[in-house]
């Protein structure tokens, strides 16, 4: 027989185990739709401002159904097209143009942000009053350890803000004036230099 504390006790357990529960499966519920609202971002746009606490960038960035596109338009006019293992980068002042493998370089995470559907799969999710935040660690191909904190707007879900620390270095990326359902010509994600095209 249990004592009466123990009675209370027992009770007080199940009401903590079913409230964790409920927010376990409340925060599953959240990353599903957050996931989801990631995914379906195809024929998307945004503008941007990156900071990498040296210098501010702006420019656009453009999200296809496989390819992640990014034009810097200031301080310096840059474009960079990004698939899973071929990568495109192009600066308009200098005519110079490099392809390279992005997962050589700390572009990865673009593009595994974006088009990569398991990327985010084993993340944490931190949901705070209007805020969600999916939160991914991990070490790179190049073994390097970084950290992603991806920020959305909640009700509605709007991407806000994406930050990465990959060993000492920092990047912040802030997004805003989202476009959806744009309408890309063919070339537009083409990984062929613009001098070529002009």
């Amino acid at each position: 027989m249990f004592s009466k504390n123990e009675k209370y006790l027992s009770f007080f357990y199940i009401i903590i185990f079913i409230i964790s529960s409920f927010k376990v499966e409340s925060n599953s519920n959240i990353k599903i739709k957050t996931l989801d609202y990631l995914n379906s971002l195809q024929y998307f746009s945004a503008s941007f401002i990156q900071n990498d606490n040296e210098t501010l960038s702006e420019g656009k960035v453009y999200i296809g159904e496989k390819r992640v596109r990014a034009e810097y338009l200031s301080p310096s006019k840059i474009l960079i097209v990004l698939d899973e293992d071929k990568a495109m980068y192009y600066n308009y002042e200098l005519e110079e143009d490099e392809f390279f493998n992005p997962k050589n370089t700390n572009a990865w995470f673009f593009y595994d942000i974006f088009r990569n559907p398991y990327f985010f799969v084993d993340s944490k999710i931190v949901a705070k009053d209007n805020e969600i935040i999916l939160e991914k660690s991990g070490v790179d191909s190049e073994e390097t350890k970084y950290l992603i904190n991806v920020y959305f707007e909640n009700n509605p879900l709007i991407l806000r803000k994406i930050e990465v620390f990959i060993n000492d270095e920092f990047l912040e990326i802030s997004i805003f004036n989202h476009s959806y359902n744009e309408d890309f010509d063919k070339s537009f994600f083409k990984l062929i230099s613009p001098k070529l095209i002009n």
